[in-house]
């Protein structure tokens, strides 16, 4: 995508990535919280520390009690009533699989359903009911910042964020509000500035909100980002979201006048993200996608996934190619907003960054199997959480592996090797 992308949404290319594609799996390695484990991690501290990253965040959401494959809209906008799926053999088991309440996946405790507050007690639900499938538990993170920070005079500081996981256009652009002002915060507080780098780490959908916020990002007067923050200000402050409104405003003149990270960069690595919006690099650092990702196709496109029908329906119970969220959480998918006024605003921010709509352009785009977006560098791994299990909370459809602890040492090393290979180590 351009510099000045302006919220387009990316071109949804099939062509090979070329020298931005690097695949892999996931190694044995040392055993985590092992002695050579703690020392390969503040190896890698120190060399985070000579790329000058001062500070790194996890930021996720909540795989139970959302509508994480986004059938809401697609029976909103009636897949199966209106007979859409005539002719297209597989396409009802797949919703059938998709859809909350019979894809395997259980509400939270309480019933707790997104907004989702990045709180405590909500956290411990999450941790105490998710543990480490796709979501970065408080124990993750503090062994992370424990591990890394070993030899380092100058520690590095980690955050955990929950985001809202409202999974619509709406809430995904609050979230990015909300997120900068996050950073802002962590600018300031943490003393960073030029030279100085922050590093995201983003699991599914939240990887998309950093991609809204690379827009905001952008150095230069883009038209629709006082339009965005426009509608999320008038719709806060009619709808008694007095924080929104406050924050948006906070923000605008931060973004405007390029001062809302104090001069510090911005890294992301996104993990097992759908592609729907485009980035926009030019207010922003290094950019690095990981898919979970294992090829089943024959034509010799290793770096798109598998999309036959009704094979995939099969595939999907054991993971057996991968992400499959990541692969059919995309433009045309979403959870629904609560309210009308909400969908009014939702409908409005829809038309800003994505063109698809309905069930024929949803399934068009989950057949192109796209894994990764148009900017920034890409790796497919295969992080071995196929184990012909149908139990759906082992791998909870390819989606939860990014953030186990097994995976820590391997994710830590890959994003070093991808984003910071120039630091000494």
């Amino acid at each position: 995508m351009p510099n000045e992308n302006n919220f387009q949404h990316d071109e949804l290319s099939r062509k090979s990535p070329g020298e931005r594609l690097t695949a892999t799996e996931l190694t044995g390695g040392a055993l985590p919280e092992s002695p050579a484990w703690f020392e390969s991690m503040a190896d890698y501290g120190t060399a985070l520390s000579q790329a000058r990253v001062r500070a790194i965040v996890f930021l996720h959401g909540s795989i139970h009690g959302s509508d994480v494959f986004g059938m809401q809209r697609l029976d909103e906008v009636g897949g199966l009533k209106r007979g859409y799926s005539r002719g297209v053999s597989g396409v009802d088991a797949l919703l059938s699989a998709m859809r909350e309440g019979g894809n395997g996946i259980p509400i939270l405790s309480g019933g707790l359903k997104p907004p989702f507050l990045n709180d405590a007690a909500t956290g411990k639900i999450v941790d105490g009911q998710v543990g480490e499938a796709g979501n970065f538990t408080n124990a993750y993170v503090a062994l992370f910042q424990q591990a890394i920070n070993k030899r380092l005079p100058q520690p590095i500081a980690c955050q955990r964020l929950l985001w809202a996981s409202e999974h619509h256009h709406l809430g995904r652009a609050a979230a990015a509000v909300r997120l900068l002002h996050e950073l802002h915060t962590l600018c300031e507080t943490q003393k960073l500035g030029k030279e100085d780098r922050i590093l995201v780490q983003a699991h599914g959908q939240a990887g998309l909100v950093l991609a809204l916020a690379s827009n905001l990002l952008c150095p230069s007067p883009i038209t629709k980002r006082p339009k965005l923050l426009g509608l999320l200000t008038a719709f806060a402050d009619q709808y008694n979201q007095a924080d929104l409104a406050a924050t948006a405003r906070r923000i605008e003149p931060l973004l405007a006048d390029h001062s809302l990270l104090n001069g510090a960069t911005l890294d992301v690595v996104t993990m097992g993200t759908p592609v729907r919006y485009g980035w926009d690099l030019s207010g922003m650092g290094r950019l690095l996608h990981i898919v979970n990702h294992r090829n089943l196709r024959t034509d010799g496109k290793t770096w798109l996934s598998k999309m036959e029908l009704p094979q995939v329906t099969m595939e999907m119970p054991i993971a057996w190619g991968g992400d499959y969220v990541q692969q059919l959480a995309v433009a045309g998918s979403d959870a629904v907003p609560a309210t009308e006024a909400a969908k009014t605003v939702n409908k409005t921010i829809w038309e800003m960054v994505e063109p698809y709509d309905g069930f024929e352009r949803w399934l068009e785009c989950a057949r192109r199997a796209v894994r990764f977006p148009s900017e920034g560098s890409c790796l497919l791994v295969d992080y071995k959480d196929c184990t012909n299990s149908t139990n759906v909370q082992e791998h909870y459809y390819g989606h939860a592996a990014y953030t186990r602890l097994n995976a820590m040492l391997f994710n830590t090393s890959e994003i070093l090797r991808s984003l910071y290979k120039d630091a000494g180590r």
